[in-house]
């Protein structure tokens, strides 16, 4: 199987991470367990999840997918050395705050490696930019974190380019941690959030690319069509998705798939085969909520687009544009 690393790290691992924003929401511990087994059985090692994961969920607080991840770390301390454990703070945690302020990043630390059942964790992750505090602040205290052994190495997530740049910056001058890694919102669907002067910078830096959503929504795994009800209790039945199931976009939706189809491949294989084309994308992360969806994503990295198929991709969006 294809191993990939993170920007200038020593990280290895499989182009599909699995999203553990599931874990404590919409998979119980005893299936999120299976879920993992399955998903590191299949050779897979890299786990995402972050200290807010799922405080959305009526009765949660947050770090409920770390603590899933953590009891399943207890029962099987054998693959600990077998999976990449990625985390991330600076969102609202109830009773505990926000932001990427020295105080609150080492806080976060100690409660995420408490709740992850271990002592160091692979790549920790700002979830989103804190303007408040001055970025040398946060890059030092990543730097102390990383010489006591907490952390191996660190990320971003949400960022605008100028703000990833002065990063990149500060980091060089000052001999502190770099973030190795970005994670964007980007698919298929919806290229805008992520190309233009973040994928530049990213590529002139060498920032590894983890892009989250890749099947935009729902819409890319190929349940979607022009004419047929949008099922209750999917996330494209809520308001604010809406705008996801556009005429475009369905038209767009049944084009990519007929591509897909022709070549023995589903509408998911294309998004996530598509992603991993992108020289800069590292993996991608896919959720699941069963160990059969399990399969399905990883198996989804099977498929290799040629040049001539990329552009023959490029030509169906531009048609559809």
């Amino acid at each position: 199987m294809e191993k990939r690393k993170l920007g200038h790290s020593s990280l290895e691992f499989a182009p599909i991470a699995f999203g553990g924003n599931v874990f404590g929401w919409t998979a119980d511990e005893a299936t999120s367990h299976k879920i993992l087994d399955a998903f590191v059985d299949a050779g897979f090692s890299f786990v995402d999840t972050a200290d807010v994961y799922s405080r959305w969920k009526p009765g949660n607080k947050g770090g409920e997918s770390e603590t899933v991840i953590g009891s399943w770390l207890k029962k099987n301390p054998a693959k600990r050395d077998k999976v990449l454990i990625a985390t991330k703070c600076g969102m609202d945690m109830p009773n505990v705050g926000q932001g990427l302020s020295a105080a609150h990043i080492k806080r976060s630390v100690e409660d995420s490696l408490k709740r992850l059942n271990t002592d160091r964790i692979d790549l920790f992750q700002s979830h989103r930019d804190d303007k408040t505090t001055p970025q040398e602040e946060t890059l030092s205290t990543y730097g102390e974190l990383v010489k006591a052994g907490k952390l191996r190495f660190i990320g971003a997530s949400n960022f605008e380019a100028p703000r990833l740049a002065e990063a990149a910056k500060i980091a060089k001058e000052k001999g502190l941690p770099r973030y190795e890694s970005l994670q964007p919102h980007y698919n298929l669907m919806e290229r805008g959030l992520f190309e233009g002067a973040l994928e530049d910078e990213c590529l002139k830096e060498g920032i590894g690319v983890i892009p989250y959503s890749p099947l935009a929504s729902g819409l890319l795994t190929g349940k979607y069509r022009r004419g047929r009800t949008v099922p209750t209790g999917t996330r494209l039945a809520e308001a604010r998705f809406a705008g996801l199931l556009a005429e475009r976009n369905l038209a767009l939706v049944e084009a990519l798939t007929g591509f897909a189809t022709a070549r023995g491949h589903t509408l998911l294989e294309l998004a996530v085969s598509w992603l991993l084309s992108r020289p800069q994308v590292a993996s991608v992360i896919a959720g699941a909520t069963s160990p059969e969806q399990v399969r399905l994503n990883t198996d989804a990295a099977g498929w290799r687009l040629t040049p001539a198929e990329l552009a023959e991709v490029d030509a169906i969006l531009a048609r559809n544009a």
